[in-house]
């Protein structure tokens, strides 16, 4: 229920596999909640991920629509917004702010086959450093370098390149501006900087991308256009209503968890199982791999990830979770308590069962040849065994992210925050708890990302004088994990013995599947 003094704040996230309009107060409660399901992309040919941009924006208005009947307050008592999208998501849009071409999302595999064109000086350079297979690497992956060569005429068309949370602002006020902590993906941007890069810099020879394309990037809590008539129509939110900068989902994700300080790791286990810790240097945990913008201005985000995350979950239940998923029905019961059943009836360790989580590469300081692996297999291995080795799988790639993190940093962590989808299950939370051998904390809410960004705009519209003390009154610890000292003994071994070595035992035999088969490109 309302109370008086309360102050309301509108949180937007559009996620991969949902879009959320979420109504917080001034302490981070969450008073209101809508989602609406959407499916994460189309794929008109192996390995492309794409969406409609208007999918996207109809699918925030739709949120926003189901939103307003649950609220308790007159909606003119919100009083500013926030949009978090996620990462890497490009959409393409002509003069007139109509979208030319599908919408390419960060799940998009297709690259370009030519290297950029760097000066004979400056690519000697790049080879002295050891940043030039980066930096090709940069140039091979640009979805705008892929429009320029594969559709000219389409590149033609285009005055704006957005990311998606630019494009959902332009929507909500018809300006093009964005945050500068949702830049992440292949755009000129200067991590260490913070800022578009510099006229003089490689990355605009890297890419195809004009700098009149790109919007104006504010800091968060930074005011970025007022809600049109238009999208107040079509949205139902308050015409006139400030709309604040915040960040990426992931970086709200970080800021929504609490973690504010160097000693504080956020662990988020979603589609993409990420480890970040918050710094106020730039640093990179892999040499010539950035870190990401974090929403407090002036700090970084330093990450590790495993790419295809907490989707290996939903891959097994769709591929080995029929029962479960018979029984739910049948007792008309949600399925997940029934898969931590599955990990109750396993020990820890899974008797040896050991699983390497790269069933997509890119994960930490991995090549492209990395693939998935499971060994240790025995007579004793069930279904139930497997699903536990990919939890724990995860949880190994998640801790040695962790570990590579401190070593560079000189820091190490005191406090771990955990979140995202895997984190509801108290099997899995325990199961991290023993596995990096320390206490775990999961936020005091699930929604985390749309918690950062409401944080962002209880600064930018002056409830909070900053983003220390809005953490302070809007984040709360929930439950706390302490480890098992008899499991993390297993742990620890299986880990430092067999897990730590398996890559650089396997990846001969990986790059050998690669040439053979020629997957993954």
């Amino acid at each position: 229920m309302s109370g008086a003094g309360q102050r309301y704040l509108l949180a937007i996230d559009n996620g991969t596999q949902s879009v959320r309009a979420l109504l917080f107060d001034q302490y981070g409660e969450l008073h209101a909640k809508s989602k609406v399901e959407i499916e994460p992309y189309v794929s008109r040919q192996p390995g492309w991920a794409e969406q409609d941009p208007e999918y996207y924006w109809s699918s925030l208005c739709e949120a926003c629509q189901q939103l307003w009947p649950l609220l308790d307050i007159p909606r003119a008592a919100i009083e500013a917004v926030s949009v978090t999208t996620q990462r890497a998501t490009v959409v393409p849009l002509d003069k007139n702010g109509h979208g030319v071409y599908p919408a390419i999302t960060w799940l998009d595999q297709r690259q370009v086959d030519s290297k950029p064109a760097l000066g004979h000086l400056e690519s000697l350079l790049m080879r002295v450093l050891g940043a030039k297979a980066q930096v090709d690497n940069f140039h091979v992956q640009s979805e705008a370098n892929w429009l320029d060569q594969h559709e000219p005429e389409v590149w033609k068309n285009v005055d704006k390149f957005l990311l998606l949370s630019g494009y959902h602002i332009h929507k909500l006020t018809g300006q093009y501006r964005d945050a500068i902590a949702s830049q992440v993906g292949y755009v000129p941007f200067d991590f260490k900087g913070l800022h578009w890069a510099d006229a003089k810099s490689w990355e605009w020879r890297a890419l195809a991308i004009q700098a009149s394309m790109l919007p104006e990037v504010l800091p968060a809590g930074a005011r970025l256009g007022t809600v049109s008539a238009g999208a107040a129509m079509e949205t139902g939110i308050p015409e006139g209503l400030p709309l604040i900068a915040s960040g990426s989902d992931k970086a709200c994700e970080v800021l929504g968890s609490g973690c504010v300080d160097e000693l504080t790791g956020s662990m988020s286990y979603g589609t993409t199982a990420t480890f970040n810790k918050i710094s106020k240097r730039y640093l990179e945990a892999i040499p010539f791999h950035p870190p990401y913008p974090g929403v407090i201005p002036g700090t970084y985000n330093v990450e590790m990830y495993v790419p295809r995350g907490y989707w290996m979950v939903s891959w097994f239940k769709h591929e080995f979770g029929l029962r479960e998923k018979q029984i739910a029905e049948q007792q008309g019961i949600a399925v997940e308590p029934l898969f931590d059943e599955l990990l109750q009836a396993v020990p820890p360790g899974s008797l040896g069962l050991t699983l390497q989580p790269y069933w997509s590469s890119g994960a930490g300081n991995t090549g492209p040849e990395a693939k998935g692996a499971i060994i240790g297999f025995g007579d004793v291995h069930t279904r139930a065994h497997i699903y536990r080795a990919l939890i724990e799988g995860l949880t190994y790639a998640l801790r040695e992210g962790k570990e590579l993190v401190e070593k560079r940093s000189k820091q190490k962590l005191q406090h771990l925050m955990v979140s995202g989808g895997g984190s509801q299950s108290d099997q899995i939370m325990q199961i991290t708890a023993d596995i990096f051998g320390m206490e775990v904390q999961r936020p005091h809410t699930f929604e985390t990302s749309g918690l950062g960004a409401a944080i962002a705009a209880a600064v930018g519209s002056g409830i909070y004088p900053d983003f220390q003390s809005a953490v302070s009154y809007m984040t709360h610890v929930g439950q706390r994990f302490a480890p098992d000292p008899n499991n993390s003994s297993t742990y620890d071994q299986l880990y430092r013995d067999v897990y730590l070595g398996m890559y650089a035992k396997l990846q001969p035999l990986y790059r050998a599947i690669r040439a053979i088969t020629g997957y993954p490109k």
